[in-house]
């Protein structure tokens, strides 16, 4: 009877065990979600992560051949034998395989490499993507599989290739031309080459005078004087451009008659921005929190993954971060709706939002970055998070939030006022209704308001109490800054949401760019980079070129161009690029450059070589002497100030400027290079602009002409 009832107990504990066993597989790519997502689904499904991709092309070769018409050879990653050893067990108990990685191109390939990295043919197999780690959002992917889309796969894989093209053939002839370590790539070469272009358009920039002119003016019956601004002559819009023409406005307005020709009163609308993307995300982080591109989205990967909230425990915030679309899911759109009507009014709710027209389809699939649930404030959820993951969670749910709004509505009134045929204006505006603004203010968006007076109307005379008037120069283009390069990339269709963030972490590891203040300048290293790349690979850092390539991406992803037929048409013309380049190389035997300078230890001449902060002297016996020295550059100038040469030099992290090699016991430097020649009108420097000198003095603005032999020269 014992026995008996023993093995009715094994055959229960059995049966238990069959129906607690997992019978689903559900595979994702990071380790952080899956605590998440397995609570969300329950005892039946098994949730594992393959910690990214699992196979690659081969590091020590290109991993393809030209012969056989490119046909990728893939290995797997080193060290992911172990991850792949646990998913084939747990592949071989399961009914079903859910392959779950990101829902982007990246993520297609990785659940397509799963797929044939664990045998998969001939099981249970199904595709599934949510665009946030949500409760719902994970149970609707599962009532909702699919097949692995090849068009998504091809895309990544072809843009894969195109890297691998353009880094492995090119790189050796960089090591070969400057220094080893050196790399060259699709999107980082032409991302270089836009930084390369601002910098040469500031260093040649010449400043230009003009001068303000302001009347403030007496209102009878007002204690407040009116600030007029020069407008022109009658309806015509000038600018003063010296000082001969500011003194002719002068006396032309000597005992003129003041008075109010036009006023017009108004209202204008400030519309609310769009839902954040990468993109703008990107920017607007850099811009109010400081965050590098990197940081940005390493924190909104965390948020996305899922935080430890109190009471619900782990719970993904926002959706997903790879995205270039504003478009947003009308659930999400009608809990905004209510959320706004509850906590702002129905004033505040928009009606019809606007979202960004694009010519592409891509990624449209994914929502524009927001919060997974608008009633999660981030004043709720400030004990959970850290610092910064507060900070940046606040950031796209106030922008969320503002989006779904009416726009700020002003008062708007301009006033013109003639003085002897010349014309001034008044522009003021007031707040009437703060609309988005009451959630969210952008910089752009924070304008002085002002209001003008009632008793002006058209004839009114005013009172010239005096007239202000100013000298200015032209500023030269701003130095672009992370959140503006990302601007730039965007505008010009060079990389995708998902490339931004490194192709800058890798200029600035390979020093071809240092950041400083937020300001980003191009390292020597960075300048002979992109010169070679130039001169040697004209179509790798083109623009045009490398956008239209994305668009030739964005068409393989779409199913309208084949992905091998744009490698067989590129592959030829880089090769053929390479191969002049290496012979050209071989034709010219580099040598290293001789310095003035010799060795302190042994005597011998000083040669110039490349370091990871750009040039610097070595003694040519080494290994049997290792002394090396700074490299400076002479000039052939003068110091101004005690006679010693000006050598270039450059600052700690990498900048160029042009200083005294008799530093620190003399302190003269100038950004741009010094020319030799001293100013007419108040005998400072004159630096180097384009074909044009200018006076390094602080106001003094002196331009003239460089001399026509330097110009030829150039």
């Amino acid at each position: 009877m014992q026995a008996e009832r023993s093995a009715e107990k094994d055959a229960d504990r059995h049966c238990r065990t069959e129906v607690e066993m997992a019978k689903y597989l559900v595979i994702v790519e990071s380790p952080a979600k899956v605590k998440t997502i397995k609570k969300f689904l329950g005892a039946n499904y098994e949730v594992m992560a393959s910690n990214g991709h699992v196979r690659d092309l081969p590091k020590s070769q290109l991993g393809f051949s030209p012969e056989n018409d490119f046909e990728l050879k893939y290995i797997t990653i080193r060290g992911k034998g172990d991850i792949l050893a646990a998913l084939r067990k747990e592949v071989k108990k399961a009914e079903k395989i859910y392959l779950a990685t990101d829902p982007d191109r990246e993520g297609e390939a990785i659940s397509w490499h799963l797929y044939y990295a664990l045998k998969l043919e001939g099981k249970k197999v199904y595709r599934i993507t949510f665009n946030e780690i949500t409760k719902t959002a994970v149970k609707e992917a599962i009532k909702n599989p699919r097949e692995i889309d090849m068009n998504l796969v091809d895309a990544q894989q072809v843009r894969r290739v195109l890297d691998r093209m353009v880094g492995y053939r090119i790189s050796p002839v960089l090591w070969a031309k400057v220094k080893r370590g050196l790399s060259a790539g699709r999107v980082q070469s032409a991302a270089l080459r836009i930084i390369c272009e601002r910098e040469e358009e500031i260093n040649a920039f010449v400043p230009e005078e003009y001068w303000s002119l302001d009347a403030v003016l007496d209102i009878a019956g007002e204690k407040k004087p009116l600030l007029a601004k020069y407008h022109g002559c009658g309806e015509k819009k000038a600018i003063i451009k010296n000082e001969k023409q500011l003194q002719d406005i002068l006396k032309n307005l000597e005992n003129a008659d003041w008075k109010i020709t036009d006023k017009k009163s108004g209202e204008r609308t400030k519309k609310a921005p769009l839902p954040f993307t990468t993109s703008t995300l990107q920017q607007e982080a850099s811009k109010v929190l400081n965050f590098s591109t990197q940081k940005t989205m390493r924190i909104a990967q965390q948020l996305y993954e899922g935080v430890d909230i109190k009471g619900n425990g782990t719970v993904g915030v926002i959706t997903y971060l790879r995205t270039d679309s504003t478009r947003v899911s009308e659930e999400a759109s009608l809990a905004a709706a209510k959320y706004i009507e509850e906590n702002y009014g129905t004033a505040y709710m928009a009606k019809q939002v606007q979202e960004k027209k694009s010519g592409r389809k891509i990624q449209d699939a994914h929502e524009a970055i927001r919060p997974t649930d608008i009633a999660r404030t981030p004043a709720d959820l400030k004990d959970s998070l850290s610092r910064d993951q507060f900070r940046l969670y606040q950031l796209i749910w106030k922008r969320f939030t503002a989006s779904r709004m009416n726009g700020a509505i002003y008062e708007t009134t301009s006033v013109k006022i003639d003085a002897a045929g010349e014309r001034f204006s008044v522009s003021a505006s007031k707040l009437k209704f703060d609309g988005f603004l009451s959630v969210y203010t952008r910089e752009e968006d924070r304008e002085e308001t002002a209001v003008i007076s009632g008793n002006l109307d058209r004839g009114t005379k005013l009172a010239l109490k005096e007239l202000q008037y100013k000298q200015h120069f032209t500023q030269p283009p701003a130095h672009y800054t992370e959140a503006s390069v990302v601007r730039a990339l965007e505008e010009q269709g060079i990389g995708r949401p998902s490339t931004y963030a490194p192709t800058l972490t890798t200029l600035l590891a390979r020093r071809y760019i240092v950041k400083e203040n937020k300001n980003i300048y191009v390292t020597e290293i960075g300048e002979v980079v992109d010169k070679m790349m130039r001169e040697a690979f004209p179509t790798i850092v083109d623009v045009n070129f490398t956008a239209n390539m994305e668009t030739l991406l964005d068409g393989v992803e779409l199913g309208d161009v084949d992905w091998k037929t744009i490698i067989r048409n590129f592959y030829p013309d880089l090769d053929e690029a390479v191969k002049k380049a290496e012979k050209q190389l071989e034709e010219v035997e580099i040598k290293d450059e001789l310095s003035e300078e010799y060795c302190d230890i042994c005597g011998r001449q000083m040669v110039i070589k490349y370091g990871p902060h750009g040039r610097f002297l070595a003694c040519p016996g080494f290994p049997d002497c290792k002394n090396t020295k700074p490299y400076f550059e002479k000039i052939g100038v003068a110091c101004p100030e005690c006679g010693g040469d000006i050598v270039m030099k450059k600052t700690r992290k990498g900048r160029k400027y042009y200083g005294c090699i008799n530093n620190p016991e003399c302190d003269f430097m100038v950004w741009q290079k010094p020319s030799g020649v001293l100013c007419e009108k108040c005998g400072s420097m004159m630096v180097e602009k384009g074909n044009k000198l200018v006076c390094s003095g602080e106001g003094c603005g002196n331009v003239a002409d460089k001399p026509a032999h330097q110009q030829s020269e150039e």
